[in-house]
């Protein structure tokens, strides 16, 4: 049995405007209606990608007040045009996936929102392994999970590959706990996440 599993992609942008109308111009959708964090002082946009996984636009919300911490996904440091910087994989035990990894990975913070309730492991500054390009870990708690509940625009992920000067060692820490193909790792000189898309307007690559 695999601990861990795709929950969902993030793009993270300086406004979540742009980052809206970035991943609607690319893959020709509507992005769902913005949802806030408070705890993080951010704030989002979502898509389903089935009922499943969903992918998300997140920005620093200007409005919020300033958490006392560094905000998830390293958004203090965030700058330039809006790109996928973050991939979450979930787990049924998030406790037991922390401990089958290195450290770096973060603590538990309980989340929640509405009726839906989370566990995500934040590191304390905010910036996950491998310079920030390892997964961020997330246990939902109860029955809901966001992917079923939004809009099926008919837009599924086609694949993802997480490009690394360190792939081949992110591949061997990562894979044995992943399904099959979850992630290509592929080794580059300058570290990124590209992902393609099935969509009625037919195959779109956001990075």
């Amino acid at each position: 049995m695999n601990l861990l599993r795709l929950d969902h992609l993030a793009l993270a942008a300086e406004t979540l405007d742009a980052g809206r109308t970035h991943v609607e111009e690319a893959l020709g959708v509507d992005l769902a209606t913005c949802g806030e964090h408070p705890q993080m002082g951010t704030h989002n946009h979502l898509l389903s990608l089935g009922p499943e996984i969903y992918f998300e636009a997140i920005a620093i919300n200007p409005d919020a007040e300033a958490p006392n911490r560094p905000r998830w996904f390293n958004l203090d440091s965030f700058r330039g045009p809006p790109r996928l910087t973050n991939w979450i994989l979930a787990t049924d035990d998030l406790d037991a996936a922390l401990a089958a990894l290195p450290d770096g990975f973060g603590r538990p913070i309980s989340l929640q929102r509405g009726d839906f309730r989370w566990s995500m492991a934040v590191p304390d500054d905010g910036i996950l392994p491998w310079g920030g390009w390892g997964p961020a870990l997330i246990q939902w708690h109860g029955d809901l999970h966001p992917a079923p509940l939004l809009p099926d625009q008919g837009i599924r992920l086609g694949g993802i590959v997480l490009h690394h000067p360190q792939a081949a060692e992110m591949a061997e820490t990562l894979a044995p706990l992943l399904p099959r193909d979850t992630v290509l790792f592929q080794e580059a000189e300058t570290p990124s996440i590209s992902a393609s898309f099935d969509t009625p307007q037919g195959r779109r690559v956001l990075t």
